[in-house]
C-alpha cells in the first residue's frame, strides 16, 4: 500500500521540470508521506516524472518504485496482486519473461506489456497504476474492479496530473475556493459522500471503479471500461451455493494473507470480520486481532468481538474511543478524506488502526461483504412492499395520494407512501441524508438531482429484481464512495495496509450468482443467509447469525454534549453561509438537542462539510501537514 504521483507534459519536446516544478511535485508528494513512509523516490526525465511513497510489504528489499520494465515501460503502483507467483510463472512459461525483482510490481509490469488491457481482468487484487509508454509516450493506468485502491486526476492546459490521493493535485488545479463544484456538493448532502467520478473540485475527478484510460500529448484522456459487476441468480442448489462461497472467501483469505511484515485482522461483533478473522486463524493460528468502540452503553462490540476472539483462540486489542479523542482528531480525519465523508463509524476505524500500526503492517477487514451478500436490512423493503406492489397502477396511485395527505406519525403512511414509489425514486443508496424536499430548503444553489447518479444504474439492471437493482446501486456508490474510502484513508493514515478478502474475483463470482431468496429468506429477517450458511462450522455460532451493528458510533450522543457545543460554534462561524442555510441547520441540532426530533444524520453532515470547507477553503482551522506527522513504520 503507498500513494504514487504522476506528471506528464502536453508541450512537444518538454524537458524534465525545471528546479520550481520539480520542487513543487515533490512537495505535493510529500502530503501524501503518510502512504508509504519506507522509501520516497522521484524520476523525472523528459515531459514526465514519476513519485512514490513506498510502504514495503513484498520483496521488501528490491521492487522500489518507480520501477522500469524492458527498457520501455516506468510504472508507480499502489495495491497487491494476490496471485502475482502464478501470472508470473505463466509469463516465463508463454513469453520467455524475465525478472529482475521478487515482488508483484514487475510482474504487472510484464502483464501489461505482454497482455496489455487483457492483463486487467487476470490480476487478482486491488490496485491503481500508471504506467508509461517511452516509446509512443502514451499513459496508461487503471483502477481495480470495486475502487479498493483510489486515483485522482486533473488535465491542465500544461499536461495531465494523476495521484493517489486528491491533495496531491490542489496546487496543480484551480483554487479550492473558486472551483467548489456546486453538483457534487449537492449530491454529497443525499448520499453523505461525493460519489465517483466527482470530486468538490471541479477540475479534478476519480478514475471510477473498474476502469481504465489512455493519455496521449494533445489527444487527452480517453476512459474505457474493463469490468462491470453484474448480479445474476443462478439456478444454484443452496448446499453448492454455500460451499463454493466457503471455498472462494478461504482461498481468498489465505491469498490476502501474504506479506512479510506482521499481519493482523480486524474483529467486530458480526459475521463479516468473524469470518475473515476465523478463516485468517486456520492459516495462521493465534493472529493478532483488533477492535474498537466506546465509553457510552451500546455502542461498543469490544465485549462481543472479545468472546469470538477467545472462541477462535486469537489475541485480541481493543480500542476504547473517548469524546476527547474525537475532538482532538476530527479536522485530521477530515482533513486525510480530501472531500467529507458524514459516515461516523470512520471515526472509530481511525482509532482502530492507529493502534493496530503499532503492531502490525497488514490488516484483513470485511469491508463488501453486505453489499455481495444483501447484508443491509433496507435490502428487505422490496419483499416487504410486495402486496402493495401488485396492485393495479390505477390503485397505487390513488393510495400515493392518500399517503401524500395523510399527517405525518400516522401508521401506515410510510409502507404506502413506499410501497407506492417506484424503486427508482425510493432507493438512491444505503445512507439517505437529505431527501429533495430538504436539500431544496437548506441550497442556496442549484444542483442536479440525485437521479443523475442512479438513473444510469437502475437502466443498467432493468431485468433483474429489486433486491439485486439495490445491492448494484449500493456496488457502485455506497461501496466506493464511503466505505472503502474510509478504509483507505483511515489505514493508511497510519501506513497501515487493509486488505479486503470479500472483494476478491472468486468470492464475487460466488456471489454472484445467488437467487435473492438465498440471500434474504421470505418470512424471515435474516440478512446475508447464505454467508452465515457458509461460515456454519467455522464462525461461532453466537455470532453467525447476530444482526449487523457495523461500528455504532454515539452520533446522536456527542450532539448533546460537548461535541454538539462545538458543531454548534462551527455552524455559527462557518463561511458557507452562501451555500447553505446555516440557521435551518442550527435549527436541526436545537431540534436534536432539545430531544424533539432525531437530526443526528443531517446535522453531522452539515457539519462535516463546514468542516472541511474551514480546512481547505476558509484556512480557518490548521491541520499539521502530512510530513511532519510521526508515522509508526
Amino acid at each position: 500500500m503507498c500513494g504514487l504521483s504522476a506528471y506528464f507534459s502536453n508541450r512537444p519536446g518538454a524537458g524534465p521540470l525545471d528546479e520550481a516544478g520539480a520542487a513543487a511535485f515533490a512537495a505535493a508528494l510529500a502530503t501524501m508521506r503518510h502512504r508509504g513512509p519506507d522509501d520516497t523516490r522521484i524520476v523525472h526525465g523528459d515531459g514526465y516524472a514519476l513519485g512514490f511513497n513506498r510502504l514495503a510489504i513484498i520483496d521488501r528489499e528490491q521492487s522500489a518504485q518507480p520501477l522500469h520494465y524492458a527498457d520501455r515501460w516506468s510504472v508507480v503502483f499502489n495495491g497487491e496482486i494476490y496471485n502475482y507467483h502464478e501470472l508470473r510463472a505463466e509469463l516465463i512459461r508463454e513469453h520467455g519473461a524475465t525478472f529482475a525483482t521478487h515482488g508483484d510490481t514487475e510482474v504487472l509490469a510484464a502483464a501489461f506489456h505482454h497482455w496489455g488491457e487483457a492483463a486487467l481482468p487476470r490480476l487478482r487484487g486491488m490496485f491503481a497504476f500508471v504506467a508509461y509508454d517511452h516509446r509512443t509516450g502514451t499513459v496508461h493506468a487503471a483502477r481495480d474492479a470495486f475502487g479498493i485502491k483510489p486515483l485522482y486526476l486533473v488535465e491542465t492546459a500544461d499536461g495531465l496530473w494523476l495521484a493517489s490521493e486528491r491533495k496531491a493535485l490542489d496546487p496543480f488545479a484551480a483554487p479550492p475556493g473558486g472551483a467548489l463544484d456546486t453538483d457534487a456538493l449537492g449530491h454529497y448532502l443525499s448520499f453523505q459522500f461525493v460519489p465517483d467520478p466527482s470530486t468538490l473540485h471541479r477540475h479534478i475527478r476519480r478514475l471510477p471503479p473498474g476502469h481504465r484510460l489512455v493519455w496521449t500529448p494533445g489527444g487527452g484522456v480517453r476512459e474505457h471500461r474493463w469490468f462491470r459487476p453484474s448480479l445474476r441468480p443462478l439456478r444454484l442448489q443452496p448446499e453448492v451455493a454455500h460451499q463454493a462461497i466457503q471455498d472462494a472467501l478461504r482461498a481468498s483469505v489465505r491469498k490476502h494473507l501474504h506479506a512479510e511484515v506482521p499481519v493482523g485482522t480486524f474483529l467486530s461483533s458480526g459475521v463479516d470480520s468473524s469470518a475473515v478473522a476465523a478463516l485468517a486463524a486456520e492459516a495462521r493460528p493465534g493472529i493478532h486481532a483488533f477492535t474498537a468502540g466506546f465509553a457510552a452503553d451500546g455502542y461498543s462490540e469490544i465485549d462481543i468481538a472479545q468472546d469470538t476472539a477467545r472462541q477462535l483462540g486469537i489475541p485480541l486489542t481493543p480500542t476504547v474511543v473517548t469524546d476527547e479523542q474525537v475532538l482532538a482528531e476530527l479536522p485530521r480525519i477530515v482533513q486525510l478524506l480530501d472531500d467529507p465523508v458524514a459516515d461516523p463509524s470512520l471515526i472509530p476505524l481511525y482509532f482502530l488502526a492507529r493502534t493496530a500500526s503499532r503492531q502490525v503492517t497488514v490488516v484483513l477487514s470485511g469491508e463488501g461483504a453486505d453489499e455481495l451478500f444483501g447484508g443491509y436490512r433496507i435490502y428487505r423493503e422490496p419483499l416487504s412492499l410486495a402486496t402493495v406492489d401488485r396492485l393495479p397502477p390505477s390503485l397505487k396511485r390513488g393510495l400515493h395520494h392518500l399517503a401524500q395527505v395523510l399527517p405525518e406519525g400516522v401508521r401506515g403512511r410510510s409502507f404506502l407512501e413506499r410501497g407506492t414509489t417506484p424503486i427508482e425514486q425510493r432507493y438512491y443508496g444505503n445512507a439517505r441524508i437529505f431527501d429533495p424536499e430538504e436539500k431544496a430548503r437548506i441550497m442556496r444553489f442549484t444542483a442536479e438531482p440525485h437521479t443523475a447518479i442512479t438513473a444510469r444504474l437502475y437502466a443498467e439492471t432493468a431485468d433483474v429484481d429489486e433486491v439485486a437493482s439495490m445491492q448494484y446501486v449500493d456496488l457502485h456508490t455506497w461501496l466506493p464512495g464511503d466505505i472503502l474510502v474510509k478504509a483507505d484513508r483511515m489505514s493508511m493514515a497510519h501506513s497501515l495496509e487493509l486488505r479486503v478478502p470479500f472483494l476478491d474475483q472468486q468470492v464475487y463470482a460466488a456471489a454472484a450468482g445467488l437467487a435473492t431468496d438465498l440471500k434474504l429468506p421470505p418470512g424471515s429477517r435474516t440478512t446475508k443467509a447464505a454467508l452465515r450458511e457458509a461460515m456454519r462450522g467455522i464462525v461461532p455460532e453466537s455470532v453467525r447469525d447476530r444482526a449487523k451493528l457495523g461500528f455504532p458510533t454515539p452520533t446522536r450522543l456527542w450532539l448533546r454534549g460537548r461535541i454538539g457545543d462545538w458543531v454548534d460554534h462551527l455552524l455559527a462561524t462557518s463561511q458557507t453561509g452562501h451555500l447553505l442555510d446555516l440557521e435551518y441547520a442550527r435549527g436541526l441540532l436545537a431540534e436534536h438537542r432539545a430531544g424533539t426530533a432525531d437530526r443526528s444524520r443531517k446535522v453531522w453532515t452539515v457539519a462535516m462539510f463546514c468542516l472541511w470547507h474551514a480546512i481547505n477553503v476558509e484556512r480557518t482551522i490548521v491541520v499539521p501537514r502530512a510530513e511532519q506527522v510521526p508515522v509508526p513504520h
